[in-house]
């Protein structure tokens, strides 16, 4: 009879114990990465991101309040039936989402700010950069939340920002004022 208790006991204790996985957190910018990558690499891995980005609700919990405006602004002058300023899914840097695993490492951290890396390999292809397969994520403290403020990667080594994307597309849908 002692023996089942302490097997019963032990077993509560294993299962009492927090997970040795569950060692970030969802609050901080390693731990929403960690969440949202999780979600991406899924099955195949071939549903992408784009939850972050779909809809002003997913904007509006993911993004920081100033980037969120910057995609409304974009939003409201593109054409009925466009694209817009961002014609790929930026969470895993392509058209075509490809993510069979990921490893989050923050690069920086202060008290309202944080760059967070993504590096992401797929299931099918080997891209021809390297430096391709690496998201950075620019985080800010939004109303006391850790918001991403701007994700940037690079495409064939050349690099992107959707922070500087966004506002080229608005310079240049820019209305021209009357005089």
């Amino acid at each position: 009879m002692i023996d089942r208790r302490f097997l019963l006991l032990g077993l509560f204790g294993v299962l009492a114990t927090p997970s040795l996985h569950a060692q970030t957190s969802v609050s901080d910018p390693a731990g929403i990465m960690t969440a949202i990558y999780t979600r991406v690499a899924k099955g195949k891995g071939e549903d992408g991101g784009n939850f972050v980005i779909a809809d002003k609700a997913a904007r509006a919990k993911y993004l920081s309040k100033a980037l969120a405006a910057q995609w409304a602004k974009m939003d409201a002058r593109t054409p009925k039936g466009e694209v817009g300023a961002v014609d790929f899914d930026p969470i895993t840097n392509s058209q075509d989402p490809d993510v069979a695993s990921f490893k989050v490492v923050s690069e920086k951290q202060e008290a309202d700010k944080a760059t967070i890396a993504v590096t992401i390999t797929g299931h099918r292809l080997e891209r021809k950069e390297q430096a391709d397969n690496v998201i950075r994520y620019d985080f800010v403290r939004d109303e006391g939340q850790w918001k991403i403020d701007d994700i940037r990667g690079t495409v064939d080594g050349k690099p992107w920002s959707i922070r500087d994307m966004l506002a080229e597309f608005i310079k240049q849908t820019d209305k021209p004022k009357r005089r």
